[in-house]
């Protein structure tokens, strides 16, 4: 099994967390925030990436893109119950490295939790495939078109 070196994420990677949200978020979720209608909101997420940078009780962890020294492989974002934020540059889908990211920010978590956009079927399937579980409850999106999300729990036995 691959070995991958997370970091604590830094004030100076903020654009880079951006980036890769950006790039995965146009890739995979163009069906549920078609890019002619609902532009990627650049600023808002660059000013939430600053805000959690500093924010206590967040960890924001970060793969190094070995293949792109500007460019982050993958981060994922927790706090001590809830996964904030998981993503994957597009360039690195299918390598294993959502599971890595999930499982280090899993083990630092008590009673973990996140919320998926209920349309994202592929998501959902990888937090199921996991052994996440749907708890049933819904909110909407904080963007534009603002769509449901669906909150899952990962039981511990």
């Amino acid at each position: 099994m691959v070995q991958h070196r997370f970091r604590q994420a830094t004030p100076d990677d903020a654009q880079a967390l951006h980036d890769v949200e950006r790039a995965a978020g146009v890739a995979a979720l163009g069906h549920i925030f078609p890019p002619g209608m609902y532009p990627f909101p650049s600023d808002e997420v660059l000013a939430k990436w600053q805000a959690a940078l500093t924010e206590p009780g967040v960890r924001i962890l970060v793969l190094d893109d070995d293949g792109d020294h500007d460019r982050l492989a993958c981060f994922v974002a927790h706090d001590e119950r809830l996964l904030r934020h998981l993503a994957v540059h597009p360039a690195h889908w299918g390598g294993g490295l959502a599971r890595a990211a999930m499982d280090v920010a899993v083990a630092e978590m008590d009673d973990p939790r996140l919320w998926c956009l209920a349309d994202n079927d592929q998501a959902i399937g990888f937090y199921e495939h996991l052994g996440w579980q749907r708890t049933g409850r819904r909110k909407a999106s904080d963007y534009s078109p603002f769509p449901d999300e669906i909150e899952m729990v990962l039981p511990r036995d």
